[in-house]
């Protein structure tokens, strides 16, 4: 221990000479106090255009206070209005920089330091018998909320697209054994708009003797942690699972990176697992990770249900121009039927005939032996780039995705989702294992993960990764955003061939 120690203290100067630059530490202070004002800003401007829509710009007074005081103005009151709220979003730590840009829990923080202080204010209006104009509540909140959410996702975008050029972000040191550390490596570099770059590593003892994991330098043992956090400039350093790193060796690392202004960060073993099914609970001093099932059945089952009937009911009304139009142009373009039929394996393996826009040539099944070898898929889908038995109509169906919208039909006979899992072809469902069987728990459908994040480009093995995180995780609020991003990236059309 005395050994320890007394490394942990020969280590401080050096991590204090390599540690970043002044100005890359101080660009995440300069971030959020620039958030704090564009905050400042927005709930300003809500405010205020709820006392102009209300009472123009003449002074009123507030029921229930002095008239014709400065106590009892309007304005006054917007005034308070706006520092609580900007007060509620402090302390509800929406500008904590280990949540922003990283996942939907900044948002969630800003909606609900919003709707607190709502709740707040019209409590000491009936307490206080104080009669607050209902239009001027009723435009600052909601207009107030929607400009949070828009300004954030601005900043969000912004912020990403900076760490993807490297800055903004964390430097980080993993600690623990070869495969581990090389998943947690592997999954960091894919999402690099987290912001988490990992710049070295350290194996603890009994892990195999390599120079580098994952393409990242492996700079010692647990005896080198810190020297090897200031030798690269680590302001992270996240432990995963490893048979030589123990209760006491991690309680230790703790300590000894007390006061050195790096963050301690583990990974659980137990990966693909959201937020919402976890929960800490700490029982006789240990933190006890609590994992809730999947819910597959009950009353959220019966939510999605009827989201999806009500959701498809509205957007084939809205798309029926869309549809009757691309029915002629396709009968136009080359002879054959318009809708493609093709039967497909739905929830519990149950099979049903999936409707699409025809894309391809009529007899485009028949050739399917011709072009096998054209295949760029490594997995059991098939898929081509440039597949010469799509017609000319049929590739910018396919561009825009408007080949499709007849599965709404399918969405409304029971048989798909407007949001899962890519449904499967009868042979590919043949070909999976146990684990990749999991994606038929729920209704495959019309858009989902694997549409979001790439489509035709992903690798058999992210398709399936996505997938069975869906699976997993699935919520209505899930589904929301994934709707949501659908629509970007039909618009960008990539991976759409």
């Amino acid at each position: 221990m005395v050994s320890e120690a007394s490394e942990a203290l020969s280590a401080f100067p050096r991590l204090r000479a390599a540690s970043p630059p002044v100005a890359e530490r101080g660009r995440p202070k300069i971030f959020t106090r620039v958030l704090a004002g564009l905050d400042a800003a927005v709930v300003g401007l809500a405010v205020g255009t709820g006392l102009v829509l209300r009472f123009g710009f003449t002074a009123a007074s507030v029921s229930g206070l002095p008239a014709g005081t400065l106590t009892g103005s309007y304005v006054v009151v917007a005034t308070a209005v706006v520092l609580a709220w900007l007060v509620s979003l402090s302390v509800h730590n929406t500008r904590d920089w280990r949540i922003l840009g990283t996942g939907p829990e900044e948002y969630k923080r800003v909606i609900a330091a919003s709707f607190r202080l709502f709740a707040i204010v019209a409590l000491v209006s009936y307490v206080g018998r104080l009669s607050l104009s209902r239009v001027f509540v009723a435009v600052a909140f909601p207009v107030g909320v929607g400009l949070l959410m828009l300004e954030r996702w601005l900043a969000r975008k912004w912020l990403q697209r900076r760490r993807l050029a490297g800055e903004y972000g964390h430097r980080v040191l993993v600690v623990g054994g070869c495969e581990t550390a090389e998943h947690l490596i592997s999954e960091l570099q894919h999402a690099r708009h987290a912001g988490y770059q990992v710049v070295g590593a350290c194996l603890p003892g009994g892990a195999p003797v390599v120079a580098a994991v994952a393409g990242v330098p492996v700079l010692g043992g647990m005896s080198r942690v810190l020297a090897a956090a200031g030798e690269i400039g680590a302001d992270t350093v996240a432990v995963v699972p490893s048979p030589g790193l123990g209760a006491k060796d991690l309680r230790r690392l703790a300590w000894r990176l007390e006061g050195t202004g790096i963050e301690l960060v583990v990974a659980p073993a137990l990966t693909d697992v959201a937020g919402p099914r976890v929960q800490v609970r700490p029982v006789a001093g240990l933190p006890l990770l609590h994992v809730a099932a999947p819910q597959y059945e009950g009353p959220t089952r019966v939510v999605k249900e009827l989201s999806d009937r009500v959701g498809a009911t509205l957007l084939l009304l809205l798309s029926s121009p869309v549809l009757v139009l691309a029915a002629i142009l396709i009968k136009l373009d080359s002879p054959g039927p318009v809708l493609f039929r093709q039967r497909r394996v739905g929830r519990n393996g149950q099979t049903f005939v999936l409707y699409k826009f025809r894309s391809m040539v009529d007899d485009a099944e028949r050739q399917r032996g011709k072009v096998a070898g054209l295949n760029e898929q490594d997995g059991v889908m098939f898929k081509i780039r440039q597949d010469p038995r799509v017609t000319r109509m049929g590739r910018w169906l396919r561009r825009l995705s408007v080949d499709e919208l007849p599965q709404l039909f399918n969405v409304l006979r029971g048989q798909m989702s407007l949001v899962g899992p890519r449904p499967p072809l009868p042979e590919e469902v043949a070909r999976y294992h146990d684990d990749v069987r999991r994606r038929l728990l729920v209704k495959p459908g019309i858009t989902g993960l694997w549409q979001v994040s790439g489509r035709a480009d992903l690798s058999w093995e992210d398709s399936v990764r996505l997938d069975l995180y869906y699976v997993e995780n699935w919520s209505l609020v899930a589904d929301l955003l994934i709707l949501w991003k659908t629509a970007s990236a039909v618009l960008r059309g990539r991976g759409a061939y």
